[in-house]
């Protein structure tokens, strides 16, 4: 078991996610996914210039669960040197958390971000 402090304050190669104080492995995906991965981000980025996109950010889920979503959508955020301190999470995006809207549309699971397979595929 390890404490949630520790777990924030130990970096992990390759990164792990942490859920009820057991740290646990994440498929970190090939080459396609990783494509996939950054033409979401830069989409996002591009349709929505206000919100702050990441990848890979240890993301909240409960006090005792942490996820590193492919790709992280913040709201607000205040920094602390190089490392997010405090932010409101919009969305993120995990194969497990897209949903499939009408025709070639893919939209968090609130609905608050979408986007176009064209806009993520744009060149």
């Amino acid at each position: 078991m390890v404490s949630v402090e520790e777990y924030l304050n130990t970096a992990y190669d390759p990164d792990l996610e942490f859920v009820d104080g057991v740290l646990v492995e994440r498929n970190v995906g090939g080459w396609l996914h990783s494509l996939v991965q950054s033409n979401v981000l830069f989409a996002l980025r591009r349709k929505y210039p206000h919100l702050k996109v990441v990848a890979e950010l240890r993301s909240s889920v409960t006090g005792t669960r942490f996820h590193l979503p492919d790709v992280c959508v913040l709201l607000t955020f205040r920094t602390s040197g190089l490392s997010i301190r405090a932010c409101q999470l919009l969305c993120t995006y995990r194969p497990t958390t897209l949903v499939e809207g009408e025709g070639d549309t893919i939209r968090s699971a609130d609905g608050s971000v979408e986007l176009t397979r064209g806009e993520i595929f744009a060149e």
